[in-house]
């Protein structure tokens, strides 16, 4: 199945290969977690149609980034660099898009990044494909809005220091959101609240966004201490940073799942809880 993405915004390419990041955030072991605990969260009505899909969504979580690799300018939806807007909690940027390309010019949120606002937008999409009973574009636009709500909790996408490079800790975004999951995620339990019902899923995804930024300092920090004394990231750095940092990474995949389940049940019930097929 191919699948379509959503350009919020058109700039020309070559001005977007300057500025836009290279990070992808989380890596794929944290997605698969995150998603596969979103599904636990859900009502009974919904469980038994994820349940019979969650290989199908597992498997096209990381669609979007195939995407990138055809077209550097959808890296734009996978990030926002909150710090490009003033200090926290940047109230500087207003969350209503019209009104933030008012502001501050399509040209700059290109730059600087659409994730809130592309979480709104597949959000909707997933409850059009709910109220049309379009199975297919249900499954489909579910893993999308799994890949971006999870990467709206991974603090790295929120900052312009988003490989660590302008504090000197250059991959500090991969050890922490890849090789951290990989090495410890079957010693840690990541547990997901029952989903909830979100009123303004744009909005919400701006609370995440801002969330995930206020652990930016915790997490820079650890990686500095785990560090100390060392010359390479040995096993020993890399429990040092788990021990140190190991509480923000589970509270954020747990979260992401939780808010996961959320986006998929609030696009349900604003399609009028439609009756799910079996698979």
């Amino acid at each position: 199945m191919r699948l379509r993405f959503v350009a919020a915004t058109a700039v020309p390419i070559v001005a977007l290969l300057v500025v836009i990041p290279a990070s992808f955030g989380w890596g794929e072991s944290a997605e698969r977690l995150i998603t596969n605990k979103a599904i636990d969260s859900l009502p009974d009505e919904m469980q038994p149609f994820f349940e019979a899909n969650r290989q199908f969504l597992l498997q096209h979580l990381n669609d979007p980034r195939e995407g990138i690799a055809k077209n550097s300018g959808e890296r734009r939806n996978e990030f926002i660099q909150l710090d490009h807007y003033g200090p926290f909690p940047f109230s500087a940027l207003p969350r209503v898009y019209t009104a933030a390309v008012e502001k501050v010019s399509k040209r700059t949120l290109n730059q600087y990044g659409l994730l809130p606002w592309q979480i709104g937008t597949y959000s909707k999409k997933l409850t059009d494909a709910f109220r049309d009973k379009e199975w297919s574009d249900v499954k489909v636009s579910a893993a999308l809005l799994a890949h971006y709500v999870a990467a709206a909790h991974d603090p790295f996408n929120t900052t312009i220091n988003d490989t660590g490079k302008l504090s000197g800790q250059a991959g500090v975004n991969d050890r922490y959101g890849a090789t951290l999951v990989d090495r410890y995620s079957l010693f840690f339990f990541v547990k997901s609240n029952d989903a909830v019902f979100i009123h303004d899923p744009t909005d919400h995804a701006f609370e995440m966004v801002l969330s995930s930024h206020a652990w930016l300092e915790n997490i820079l920090l650890a990686d500095r201490r785990a560090h100390e004394g060392l010359t390479k990231y040995s096993d020993e750095y890399y429990d040092r940073f788990y021990a140190q940092a190991g509480a923000i990474l589970i509270r954020q995949m747990s979260d992401a799942s939780m808010d996961v389940g959320s986006y998929w049940m609030t696009a349900w019930i604003n399609a009028g809880r439609p009756q799910l097929p079996s698979q």
